[in-house]
Formats: structure tokens, sequence, C-alpha cells
């Protein structure tokens, strides 16, 4: 992220806290513009200067923040990302775009099958990518095919098109998505059902992961339809119910959400996050935890301080007795916003560190 925008953004949650509206307001210009403040001007001639955005006394807080919801993009993106975007789709034999329709709308997305998928016992994994990321990009990066091809997975990775968000975001702090029966959670259970229909896979081998926006939809997945996924996989994600709008959305990703403890679920959880994450405060990977904790009763924890792949990684998790953990918390020191693990030709991408890719699906195997 952009420092001198992710400051402005952190200037605005302070003063919209002492309801200074205009102050907010005068900070967002500042992250719309990618200029500082210079010392001596008024609120009126900071606007004046800046092309497209005009003085505060003439535009309300919700203008600015439409226009920020439109540009933000731009701030966000890093230079992987953006080059992976313009690159050619990777279709195969095995890799393919095909369409999902349904009552609700449609989604476009790539699907994975290995060659031999015939006779095996098959494995669905609906894999969520993040803000300026697509289909290609976050399976570059995740290797999550590689693994399809080991362990008889079947991958879906749905894009989310800019007309949707203009990030590209799964839209995971809106409310006309946050629930069971509409919005993107319904298509992408819709899409996991048809599949999972399609390749004969029991409910029991369902399951969903995602990066960022993508880990925070999956949440929302495990809360909106446990009975279509059996466990998810989040990666420096959000806990379901931390945002209702955009500006609860960034107080979220600064580690101030408000997610309770009735709206967790009980599906099973494991998640990644960097302690040095800049983008979406480590606490919500901790916060997740701790519902998990919470909703599946007293139960015993452990942690295990490793050094993995150079580095180093603390691991949480609870279960009962002899049985599977029923949720883990990997928090890598030292690791940002990325997969971890992964290939550094995608974006987002730590190569170091533990994979994380295959360590979900572990996980989900476990089921």
């Amino acid at each position: 992220m952009n420092p001198r925008f992710h400051a402005a953004i952190g200037e605005a949650m302070t003063r919209l806290r002492t309801s200074d509206v205009a102050g907010a307001t005068n900070a967002l210009q500042r992250a719309l513009s990618g200029r500082p403040v210079q010392e001596g001007m008024d609120s009126q001639s900071r606007a004046q200067d800046r092309p497209g955005i005009e003085p505060s006394s003439t535009r309300g807080l919700e203008t600015v923040l439409d226009q920020l919801r439109r540009q933000r993009a731009s701030f966000f993106k890093d230079r992987r990302a953006e080059a992976s975007v313009v690159e050619q789709p990777d279709d195969s034999e095995n890799f393919r775009s095909r369409m999902f329709r349904s009552v609700i709308g449609s989604l476009a997305y790539k699907l994975y099958v290995p060659d031999d998928y015939a006779g095996r016992q098959l494995t669905l994994i609906i894999m969520l990518h993040g803000c300026t990321q697509n289909p290609d990009d976050f399976a570059r990066g995740t290797r999550m095919n590689a693994l399809a091809d080991e362990f008889g997975l079947i991958v879906a990775y749905p894009l989310q098109p800019k007309s949707a968000n203009a990030q590209g975001c799964w839209n995971w702090f809106d409310r006309r998505h946050q629930q069971r029966g509409a919005g993107e959670p319904a298509l992408l259970a819709g899409l996991a059902q048809e599949l999972a229909s399609e390749f004969a896979i029991g409910r029991s081998r369902i399951f969903a992961a995602g990066l960022s926006a993508g880990g925070a939809m999956a949440d929302v997945l495990s809360s909106a339809y446990p009975e279509v996924f059996t466990a998810v996989g989040i990666h420096s994600g959000l806990p379901y119910g931390a945002a209702k709008d955009v500006m609860s959305a960034f107080s979220a990703m600064k580690g101030n959400g408000k997610a309770s403890a009735r709206r967790a679920s009980t599906v099973r959880k494991i998640i990644f996050h960097g302690e040095a994450d800049a983008t979406v405060h480590p606490s919500n990977g901790e916060r997740m935890f701790d519902l998990a904790r919470s909703t599946h009763g007293p139960l015993p924890e452990y942690q295990i301080d490793a050094v993995i792949n150079g580095k180093r990684v603390t691991r949480s998790l609870i279960g009962r007795g002899q049985d599977h953990a029923l949720a883990e918390h990997w928090l890598i020191h030292g690791g940002g916003h990325a997969w971890s693990g992964g290939d550094h030709r995608g974006s987002y991408v730590d190569a170091t560190g533990p994979d994380a890719s295959r360590e979900m699906v572990r996980f989900f195997l476990q089921a």
C-alpha cells in the first residue's frame, strides 16, 4: 500500500472517531491526491490545488468516499499484480475458462482438473483471489494446481469483475454480500454445489480458501453456508462481521473490526497471517482464531514455534484429544501481506516461509 495513502486513511479514521467530519474529508482528499499537505494552506486552497477535487465546503464526505471507492485501486496495486493482469491467460487442457449461471447471476471462473481425475476420490477447493488479482495470477502464485495433480483436487478460481468492485475485491464488507441467499456468497456456494455435483464430490470434501479480501469472503462463506463448506483457509483476511461498509472496512483493516462470537461458525478454519502485514492488521487473524476457540467451547490448545524456510512461525491449534485440529493459526513473523511459500511469479507472494497451500490442503484432507 502507498505509505502516504495509508497515513491519510489512518488520520481520517482518527478524525471520524472524534466526529471531525471536515478533517476526515480533508484527509481523504489528501489520500486521493497522493500529495502531502503543505503547511500554511487552508482546506479551501488545498482542495483547489488538486485537479478533480472540489473544496470540502461544496463536497460532502459521502461524495469524497464515492470517489475514493472508484480511485483507491491505483494506490493499492503493486507492479507485480499490474503485470500479471496483462499477461496472456494460462489456458490449457487442464485449466479452462468457464461460466456459472444461476437465478442469482453469473460468475466467470477458471477450473483446473487433473489428467487422471477419473476413478480418484476427488476434493473441491474454491480459491478466492485478492484485490487487483485474477484467477491466472492467483493460481500461479499459490501453486495450487500442482497440488491438484498430487492430491486429486478440482480447483475453481472465480473471477471478481471490475464491474462488481473497482479493485476486483470480493465485497466482504458490504451487507448485501454477507448473507445466504443473495449476492456473492450465494453465487460462490452455488458454484461449489454445481461442481460437486458434476464431479461427484461429497459435502465433506468441499472447501474454500482465499487471500486478503478473498480470505475475508471465505470466512463469510463459512458462516453463510456451513452446510456447503466443511473447512476454509484464510490468508491475510478478516473475520466475518468485522465491517458493514467501506468506512468500517478501513477500520477493520487497521485492526479495529467489530466481529462478534455470535457471528462465528463451527466450520473448521486454518488461518495464516504475516506478523508485519501493513495492509490487514495481524490482529484480524488472531481474532478469527479467538472466535473459533469461543465457538467450539473449552478445548485443549497447543502452540509450536519453528523456523520454516527462513521464517519464524508460531503455530497454534485447538482440538479434542486425538482428533484433528478444529482450528489452526499460523503467525509468520516478519511476514507481510502476501501468500506464504508461493511462487514469486504471482502477485502478493512471499516465496519464503511455510507453504500455505500445502498446509491448507493437509488441513482440509484431515476432515
